[in-house]
This record gives C-alpha cells, structure tokens and sequence, in this order.
C-alpha cells in the first residue's frame, strides 16, 4: 500500500483564541511562543491560565498590547492570545487502516477535493470528529492550509481527527477500490438520494470544492453518485452543510450515531 502521503510543512503556524490553543495543548503539539495581551499579565483568568500551561510545556511568554495582537492576528478572534506552534503532523493513512483491520472496524474515510474555504475546512473536520470519521484526506495541491482560521472554525477538532495529506487523490481513490472500499460522491443531478445509499462496509465520501464540485475525473471513479433534494430557490449548499448531511446519514447507517 502506498498512499504518497506529503512531507510535513516546517515552518511555524499561528493559532489564535483560547479553544484552539488549550487543544492543541491538551493534543500534545509543541508550543514555540505565545503572544498574551499585556493587560492579562499577573491577574487570575483563564488567558492568563492558558498561558501558564504553554509555558510549563516550554512556550516563551510575550506580552504585547491588543493593537500588536490585532496586526498580528489572522481571524477576528483572537481573544487576546496567539500562540505560534509546530506545523499540524499529518498521518499516514496506512497506518490508519492498518490500525481499523487489527480492531475489525470497517474504515469510515472522508476525501476532499480541492476545498479552499477555510471556514469550510474547519467546519468539515469539526463534523469528522463527531460523526466517527476515522480520517480525512486532503490533496497536496490546490486545498486551504491548516491555518489559524481552520483551527477555529475546526473549534479545535483539528487536534483530533486524523488528516492525510495525499499528492494525488486520484491515485489514492483507486488504491482503496483495490482494498474493497466503495467510494460515493456528491453530486446534484445524481438519481440516487443520500438516504437511500447502503453506507455499509469500508467507504470513503468524497466531498467536492466550493465552486466548482468534485472535478469529473473523480467522479468518474465513484462507485455512487448521491444527491440531497433541495425545495428551495437556491440549487446549492456550501461543502461543509453538503458533507454534514451525507456524513451523518453514513454514520447512522453504520450504526455510530
């Protein structure tokens, strides 16, 4: 088996807000140095907790005034604390599926092409790490970054849920169809209704970009096609909305919701 997945990014990354830095904390990720508002420093409240956790686990404690922390800050929420951290540690999908055989569990995957929203990213793994999800995989090219307004919209999943990093998700699609997955996409002029789909067994979901949908090459290698009705005036939901519906409807299907 071999899924190619990408090196790991080695550059720092930000994270901002009290959520996404006390899981990345509770995670085990290596804090670098935390940016604290200077007006928390020697007063009892949880910034000033928060802080006093990074720096037992070896952070370096930098108070700054709110308008340094605003410059600095990549979301509208930074709450008065941003902490720079090593980059997110990708896993090997292998390993995963190495790991559901030896406990008899059918591999539950999430593939997603080309998502570039972050609100949507952090959004999607939040909704991974409820419904059972036992990784999401993520192409090398051409997906958003796991960035500081990933881990907030994630609020905090993104500490969680495994994510795999592939070069090519075409590659990585049919190497699973060898292993006896049945892939199921998204699409609106599909006949087949989410709901009536047998989720049952190793799947993997696919869900496609904001704009454009799953690119037609990979659609081709789906095994199922599943639309949702709408009854509205707008034909389309966002990635995440799309891939809440499908991805609970998988898990109550297979019996973990």
């Amino acid at each position: 088996r071999n899924y190619k997945m990408a090196d790991n990014d080695t550059a720092l990354t930000q994270l901002e807000g009290k959520n996404p830095i006390a899981e990345a904390l509770a995670a085990g990720r290596s804090i670098n140095r935390v940016y604290l508002l200077e007006s928390a420093k020697g007063r009892a409240s949880d910034l000033s907790k928060l802080a006093d956790e990074c720096q037992k686990q070896g952070a370096v404690i930098s108070y700054v005034n709110r308008a340094r922390l605003d410059s600095m800050a990549e979301t509208q929420a930074h709450q008065g604390i941003i902490a720079e951290v090593a980059p997110y540690d990708y896993q090997d999908l292998d390993r995963i599926l190495e790991h559901c055989e030896s406990q008899n569990i059918a591999p539950f995957l999430l593939l997603l092409d080309h998502i570039q929203d972050a609100h949507n990213l952090g959004s999607i793994l939040r909704i991974a790490d409820g419904a059972g999800v036992h990784a999401v995989v993520i192409p090398k090219r051409r997906a958003v970054p796991l960035n500081a307004a990933v881990a907030k919209a994630s609020a905090g999943a993104v500490e969680h849920v495994p994510i795999c990093r592939v070069n090519n998700l075409t590659d990585t699609i049919l190497a699973l169809k060898k292993q006896g997955f049945w892939i199921f996409g998204t699409d609106a002029a599909a006949t087949l209704h989410y709901k009536e789909a047998d989720y049952g067994g190793p799947i993997a979901i696919v869900i496609g970009s904001e704009g454009e949908g799953i690119a037609q090459k990979i659609k081709g290698h789906c095994d199922f096609l599943v639309s949702i009705p709408l009854h509205g005036k707008v034909n389309s939901l966002n990635a995440a909305v799309a891939s809440g519906i499908i991805v609970f409807e998988a898990a109550s299907g297979r019996g973990q919701s």
